[in-house]
């Protein structure tokens, strides 16, 4: 394995419902933190949509591992955000044989 640029500074969030005062619940993304990443495209798709179509990219983000528990390990349900731009975390694995990495697999959705 090369070694890995970690040159993009994403923030890690969470999804947290919260009472919205009218009897339901609102979403609220709630941040864990910050981590170091290289992001490599593959790819990408056209999805249909109500109203309008949108893109879909999927990708891999290669971070520092964390141990299974810690808030700085990304988990499925997850996502990434770097200013305006937002990846859903789908799985999370160790980077092959070395296990100072985690390998995301995410996608971001483009509106077009």
């Amino acid at each position: 394995m090369r070694a890995p640029r970690l040159s993009r500074r994403l923030a890690l969030e969470e999804l947290r419902l919260t009472p919205d005062g009218a009897g339901g619940l609102g979403r609220l993304w709630e941040g864990l933190g910050y981590l170091w990443a290289e992001i490599t495209p593959s790819g990408g798709r056209l999805e249909p949509g109500e109203g309008a179509a949108r893109g879909e990219i999927p990708a891999r983000i290669l971070t520092r591992a964390a141990l299974p528990g810690s808030p700085q390990r990304p988990a499925p349900g997850q996502r990434f955000r770097e200013g305006g731009r937002v990846w859903s975390i789908l799985a999370v694995a160790e980077a092959g044989s070395d296990p100072r990495y985690l390998i995301s697999h995410v996608k971001e959705e483009v509106p077009l």
